[in-house]
């Protein structure tokens, strides 16, 4: 299961997704309703366990994590930070 699975899995669990057949990688999460701002701290606790990441406050931004294509892009690029630091936690870069 790839990364934007994971967390498609996650917000159909989690949350409320009237139309799950409608949840693309592009639906806004937080402006559609399906995730709200406590949500969101769920949304990150998830993304830092699943994906052994470290998600600093001045990243819990909508260009982030507003939409499950946006999360999954975040999750590569943190991943591959790590990878560039030479190490396979991310939670190190920090």
């Amino acid at each position: 299961m790839d990364s934007k699975e994971k967390i498609r899995s996650f917000i159909v669990d989690n949350f409320y997704v009237p139309e799950t057949a409608s949840l693309t990688d592009d639906t806004p999460l937080i402006e559609s309703g399906i995730v709200d701002s406590t949500g969101v701290l769920e949304v990150v606790a998830f993304l830092e366990e699943t994906f052994d990441i470290a998600i600093p406050d001045e990243d819990m931004l909508p260009a982030n994590l507003d939409t499950i294509g946006r999360m999954a892009n975040y999750v590569k690029r943190m991943r591959n930070q790590a990878a560039d630091l030479g190490t396979h936690d991310a939670r190190l870069r920090a």
